[in-house]
């Protein structure tokens, strides 16, 4: 939360601040511990207060796509002081350790919390006949259209882990024009040239690309199950490598005509933020081992962003310890109650107020 220097006012937690033991330095630590199953073991009591209780959701979003979610509602306030959407990162799903460690302590501090499962992730392969693909972003945008018309939420924010931070930048640049009142936007290790991020994967640590792939093929092998009379991949289209095996998805399966343009339809590179009219907090690491930091050192943003570079963290890591609540759970939900306190504390200074 809001933290205190040399007696001076409290202020915002920034990725500076996250100092993990020495032990937990190397970035690729941080990235694998964070989705271990050593770290959700250790957590389990904190993410089983996530998960009771919590309401599923199954959310028309517009031209027959239905998106499933879980809606978990806080105890600790008189009343929520915002809904907070939560987007997982590609193969993640829900139940994804970041996911429920972030909405512990977003529920800690008084947000109700609803965590959304992009098409084909978290077992809902059954529910859409399309296969997911990382710019069907209409659909998103529509969830989240629902999401607000069923809660009613006093306030709105979204936030996004790694490929759902990408999703959750776009959804800020479409929220005006789509009638979502979003109030605050946080992209924690987001995906930004989408080109860079998959030569990263293939030359980067092997580890890496082998669980992407092992998970990207599991989730195959179970659409391919729901819908056993398509034929989504040849077998050897199946073999491929993450190139190869991306590259059939979009010649296959989308209009864009190749790969190139495909990864260019999702990127946020460049000057594509420049329009941003939502308040966002993007954070990530300097050392994260997937997301090249130059890309974010490229990006022309608005007043209205705040680009906070941590020196360490990994990709989506930001682990202090392995049995300990994560920084950027913290960070959340520090960013965003200020966001949302600090309006109303102007309005009650004002004259007229009384």
């Amino acid at each position: 939360m809001a933290t205190t220097i040399d007696g001076q006012a409290p202020r915002l937690p920034r990725g500076i601040d996250f100092r993990p033991p020495a032990w937990l330095g190397n970035p690729h630590l941080q990235t694998i511990l964070a989705s271990s199953g050593l770290r959700r073991r250790l957590l389990a009591r904190r993410q089983q207060r996530v998960a009771r209780g919590a309401l599923e959701c199954l959310l028309e979003c517009g031209e027959g796509v239905r998106l499933g979610g879980l809606f978990t509602a806080q105890d600790t306030h008189p009343r929520a002081r915002a809904l907070v959407v939560l987007l997982h990162g590609w193969e993640g799903s829900t139940r994804s350790n970041y996911m429920l460690d972030s909405a512990a302590s977003l529920l800690d501090a008084g947000f109700d919390v609803f965590r959304l499962n992009f098409r084909d992730h978290g077992d809902t392969h059954a529910l859409n006949r399309g296969l997911f693909h990382s710019c069907r972003i209409d659909e998103v945008v529509g969830a989240m259209r629902a999401i607000q018309a069923r809660f009613e939420p006093d306030a709105l924010a979204l936030a996004g882990f790694s490929l759902g931070g990408n999703f959750a930048l776009r959804v800020a640049l479409r929220a005006p024009g789509a009638g979502l009142r979003l109030r605050r936007v946080v992209a924690i290790c987001p995906v930004v040239s989408p080109g860079n991020g998959l030569y990263g994967l293939e030359e980067g640590f092997f580890l890496y690309r082998r669980y992407f792939l092992h998970k990207w093929r599991r989730s195959l092998r179970l659409k391919q199950r729901a819908f056993p009379d398509v034929e989504w991949f040849t077998p050897e289209e199946f073999r491929g490598d993450l190139r190869a095996l991306t590259r059939s998805l979009v010649l296959r399966h989308t209009d864009f005509g190749s790969l190139e343009g495909y990864l260019d339809g999702y990127s946020v590179a460049d000057d594509r933020l420049a329009r941003l009219e939502v308040p966002t907090t993007i954070l990530t690491a300097a050392d994260d081992p997937v997301i090249p930091v130059a890309d974010f050192e490229g990006l022309a943003l608005p007043d209205c962003v705040d680009l906070d570079i941590a020196p360490r963290g990994g990709h989506c890591g930001f682990l202090t310890g392995l049995a300990a609540p994560g920084f950027a759970g913290a960070y959340l939900a520090a960013r965003l109650a200020d966001a949302l306190e600090a309006p109303r504390a102007a309005a009650a200074a004002r004259p007229d107020a009384a």
